[in-house]
């Protein structure tokens, strides 16, 4: 028995440095690592453009974005309405959440943001939204876009996981 209790100690050691050493190892990668948090971007071209028309990202499922401070990247959900985009992040009242989900929190205290999408960086700032007429629509179209679930009336798509904190939900504005 006193054998099996260190063979399974030393392989639980062992699971728990290989994945330190990953967590480590992404934060010095050139953006993020699957869904692992990554190093600041390196590579892609600024855009300096007018105002993109963002109903390209529509179709894409995911994209990277980078805080300034901390300067850290991750791979996230994106939401297009009315011309403006959108991020969600979700968990944000589980013991799960509080402990994978700081970028929130760390965007509220330094809004800069860099959205890489196909090459290109574009600098906005994150801004909460936790009220307002664009809310509901926004949250039929996360619905739809992520879990297929469609709405008749807009009207009758419910606020509680904004209100109740466990959805926090960042529009990505020009800075």
């Amino acid at each position: 028995m006193n054998k099996f209790v260190r063979i399974t100690g030393s392989i639980v050691v062992l699971i728990v440095l290989i994945l330190s050493v990953g967590v480590g190892a992404a934060r010095f990668n050139d953006g993020p690592v699957g869904i692992l948090a990554g190093g600041p971007f390196s590579s892609g071209e600024l855009y300096s453009g007018a105002e993109p028309d963002w109903k390209f990202v529509r179709e894409m499922s995911t994209v990277e974005f980078q805080l300034l401070e901390p300067a850290r990247s991750r791979t996230t959900w994106i939401i297009e309405h009315e011309g403006k985009i959108y991020i969600p992040s979700g968990y944000m009242t589980t013991t799960w959440g509080k402990i994978w989900k700081q970028w929130p929190i760390e965007a509220e205290k330094d809004d800069r943001a860099i959205l890489r999408v196909n090459g290109k960086l574009y600098q906005r700032k994150l801004v909460r939204i936790q009220e307002g007429p664009m809310l509901k629509p926004i949250l039929a179209r996360l619905g739809y876009k992520y879990m297929g679930t469609q709405v008749e009336d807009v009207a009758e798509v419910p606020l509680e996981p904004v209100t109740s904190g466990y959805l926090w939900l960042f529009e990505l504005a020009p800075r």
